[in-house]
């Protein structure tokens, strides 16, 4: 995989700044967390790296250089929030990772290629003739997971890939994430408002308030023993945390 970094990216979206000269780097084969409340820049922030938000200052590099933004094969794989919205409906489940993959691989390697990536993200492949609204929402953002990875990509950046399931799902969504990681040394961006899940699968958390970043460092370091207000006020957020108390009241 591949080292992804945000150089001072400033976005806007006619006079407002939503994203203020924020530099991020997400080491190759590194799990990092990008978390804030909506309406921060989170979303905004991976949009600018997949080429669907213009950029109007500073860099992002992959491994050194600018991210190709055309092809049909692009270096950067996103999976969005909502699985449903992110798979055509009237595609199967197999056209749609097939459309993913590099097109110099023979039908039958495709095929194979398309049991694989399914077998990876635990589905059976008898599903490759259903459609996605034959699928349950944990379903649907698996195929999502495996269609990102059809591409090969050098990156993958999940935004909110959990915020839409259930709570039942999400756990196993999650540990679908860690095992990936771990098997393909991915390198992942993952966006979340919820700081107990990336806790679970991030080993550094960078804090996005108002377009800035607040806070950065190794997960267990920001979570036990955040140094911003803000951070805190996420921390309280979470069902049965201790962070209840601001800094200065310790």
């Amino acid at each position: 995989m591949s080292e992804l970094v945000f150089d001072h990216v400033t976005v806007r979206y006619g006079t407002s700044t939503v994203l203020d000269e924020v530099s991020l780097t997400v080491p190759d084969g590194e799990v990092v967390g990008l978390v804030g409340e909506s309406g921060s820049g989170k979303s905004t922030l991976a949009k600018a790296a997949v080429g669907l938000t213009p950029v109007q200052g500073g860099r992002i590099l992959l491994d050194g250089e600018p991210i190709r933004q055309r092809g049909r094969r692009r270096p950067v794989s996103m999976v969005f929030q909502d699985p449903f919205s992110s798979l055509d409906p009237r595609m199967t489940i197999g056209e749609s990772i097939a459309e993913a993959i590099p097109e110099r691989l023979s039908r039958a390697d495709r095929r194979a290629e398309i049991v694989r990536l399914l077998e990876l993200v635990h589905l059976d492949a008898g599903r490759v003739t259903q459609l996605p609204g034959q699928l349950s929402g944990g379903q649907r953002q698996r195929v999502a997971l495996a269609r990102a990875l059809a591409g090969r990509p050098r990156l993958v950046i999940a935004d909110e890939i959990t915020s839409a399931l259930d709570v039942s799902v999400q756990g196993a969504v999650l540990n679908l994430v860690r095992e990936m990681q771990r098997e393909l040394g991915l390198s992942l961006l993952f966006i979340s408002h919820n700081l107990a899940v990336v806790r679970y699968v991030a080993s550094q958390v960078a804090v996005l308030e108002g377009g800035r970043i607040v806070e950065h460092g190794p997960t267990a370091d920001v979570l036990e023993r955040p140094q911003h207000a803000y951070t805190r006020q996420l921390l309280a957020a979470i069902p049965g945390s201790n962070h209840t108390q601001t800094k200065e009241n310790r």
